[in-house]
Parts: structure tokens; sequence; C-alpha cells
């Protein structure tokens, strides 16, 4: 792809114009904190640092995290706390599903932390909340982002036996800094779960982060590799640096850019492509359905 942005002009410790974001307020903003506070709930929102925290919770939605907040992972670009989780808490499913209704969503999105540490690496937990916001909420579709469950072809399974609507994987960069960027992840292992998911007839999703050091190129092959597999939605947003600890930000990508890489995807196949700075894996997810 040829893509006809301008080299980037803004140094990489200082955030460009195109990348503000909604401060937070409004009552659904404060109902929705209250929601997830009194439910004892977590959300990828906060855990990791999302800069459409404000939007979203302001429209009263959320994005609901399930497994606790302790991942057992420690990708080099994401906020959520790595360590060693502890225990199950098999009344989660539950309040999820009536946070959802509280929240009178049509669309829900559900992701978990990785919880390596357990046998199914949480597939369960993943079937009984997807069971418990359906029987709550029968009208509602359900998005699902899970993690690649080491790649056991059984623990998938049982996630899809709840029969989500969605299932969303998320690749996060190109093979080369695979290694890098998520250490306990494979690129090949994501790969197959996307073609399993969609051989086992459910609509399909990822997405990948732009600015941690990928060249052009790169982003094409790898595009063109995941719609061979026939994956339905593509998001693509920009890196953002959670912390020093964290990768740094190799460039700030362009809205024009986003722009030519959303028509890049769409001619490989895609049936709906996200791009833009801001843009997260379940940012606008209702409308990507529609």
């Amino acid at each position: 792809m040829e893509c006809s942005s301008p080299a980037p002009v803004w140094p990489t410790d200082r955030k460009p114009p195109w990348l503000r974001a909604k401060i937070p307020s409004g009552p659904r903003y404060g109902a929705v904190q209250k929601l997830v506070a009194e439910n004892r709930l977590h959300t990828v929102c906060e855990s990791a640092h999302c800069p459409n925290l404000g939007e979203c919770w302001s429209k009263g939605t959320a994005t609901l995290m399930i497994l606790g907040e302790t991942c057992t992972r420690s990708c080099r670009f994401c906020a959520v706390q790595t360590g060693r989780p502890s225990g199950v808490d098999w009344d989660e499913p539950r309040r999820a599903a009536e946070a959802v209704a509280a929240m009178g969503l049509r669309h829900a999105v559900l992701t978990s932390v990785a919880r390596d540490e357990l046998p199914d690496g949480g597939a369960s937990v993943w079937a009984a909340t997807i069971r418990a916001v359906r029987e709550r909420n029968p009208a509602t579709r359900i998005e699902v982002l899970i993690p690649d469950f080491r790649g056991k072809r059984n623990d998938l399974l049982l996630v899809l036996a709840a029969k989500p609507d969605i299932v969303n994987h998320n690749v996060e960069t190109v093979p080369r800094l695979q290694r890098l960027v998520r250490p306990q992840a494979r690129y090949e292992r994501s790969l197959e779960l996307l073609q399993r998911v969609k051989q086992e007839g459910f609509p399909a999703k990822t997405g990948l982060m732009l600015g941690i050091g990928e060249q052009e190129e790169e982003i094409a092959s790898t595009l063109t590799q995941i719609a061979a597999l026939g994956v339905d939605i593509l998001t693509l947003g920009q890196y953002l640096r959670p912390s020093l600890n964290h990768l740094p930000i190799d460039r700030w990508v362009t809205p024009q850019e986003f722009s030519s890489w959303r028509e890049f995807a769409l001619q490989l196949g895609f049936r709906f492509v996200e791009s833009g700075p801001l843009v997260r894996s379940s940012y606008h997810a209702e409308e990507q359905v529609i």
C-alpha cells in the first residue's frame, strides 16, 4: 500500500491534537462508575487505561473484564496489572449479567485477563458468563474478546459452545514484533484461533496497534494473512504507552494513514474496518455489527 501521509512531525513524547479524548462527565458516566463499583466488577476501560473511557461511560456503556483484574501474562503494551491471581469468583457471571441489564445494553462486550494458571485457562468461567448474560438479557448481542487459551482447542470450544454472537481475539502487532510486544503469546497460535472460530461458524474479529515499531510492508502482509482466514471485522488504533515501564511509542500514526489502511483492508475483503487513532477493540462495537 502506498500511504500519502506526510512524515510524522510530532515528537513521540507529546501527544498530537488528534489524540484528544473526551473528558469523563455527566450523570450516565457517574451511573456506570457506581454500577461497576457496587457489583465488584472490573472493566478493561479502567484497567487498560482506555482513552475512550470518558466517551463510552458518558453514553452509559462499559466493557466488562471477567476473571479478576490480575493477568498471568506480562505483555509490554498493556496496563493491566500482572501477577498471580487469587482463585475464581463464581458469582462474577451473575453480577456481570446484572450489570449488562442495568446498563440496558443491546450489544455487550466482555473481555478477560489471561488466566494461564487455571487448567482450562478460565474457559469455564467464560462459558458461565456468556450463559448468564444471555439468560438475563435475551435480546442482547454478546461480543467476547478472548485470550488464546494457550492454543488448547477444547478450551476454545467450551467458550464457543455458550454461543457468543461475535468472537474477537487480537493479533495486536506484526509477526516480527510479537515476542517483544506479547512474549507469552504466539502469532501462529492467534491465527489458528481465528481460523477455528470461522470454521465453527462464528463471526470473527481482530485488531492491531500501530505506532509500536512496525513497518508499512509488515502491516500490509499481516492484514493480508488475516483477511485470508475470512475474519470479518478489523480494528486498527494507535499504540499509547501506559507508563515508562512499557514499550516506547515509535511514531504517531496520522488520521490520514489510518484512513488509507482502512481502504486497503476493505479491499482485502474485511466486512467492516474501524481504523483511527483512538480506536480500541470495543470502540463502536455495536455499530460494527450493524
